[in-house]
């Protein structure tokens, strides 16, 4: 197996294992215990590599960080949409004065 095939082998396990992650968040409702910081460092280095890969015109680091990167911003889309459920959720129980919602009464 030549350099390159294990270059896409690896870049093909690594981003399947990262969108299988990212794709468990969405599907499970929920980003509990998930920092958007992550997200938000994946992207920032994501970017780096992905443009130092364009510019050592290595194609297989190019694809894989482009990936990755793509990955990072839906992964922190789904944080920032299930912590804005969560506080419709939130807000839904409480009522709007921080109470208890009152049910009416049926005779």
């Amino acid at each position: 197996m030549g350099p390159e095939a294990i270059g896409w082998f690896s870049s093909f396990v690594l981003v399947l294992t990262i969108g299988k992650q990212v794709y468990k968040q969405w599907k499970s409702g929920s980003s509990e215990g998930v920092s958007k910081w992550l997200f938000v460092g994946q992207i920032t280095a994501s970017t780096g590599f992905t443009l130092y890969s364009l510019m050592v015109r290595n194609w297989v680091f190019v694809v894989t960080n482009a990936l990755l990167l793509l990955s990072a911003i839906v992964g922190v889309i789904i944080v920032f949409k299930h912590r804005r459920a969560e506080r419709r959720r939130g807000a839904t129980r409480t009522g709007a004065e921080g109470r208890e919602p009152t049910r009416p009464v049926h005779a």
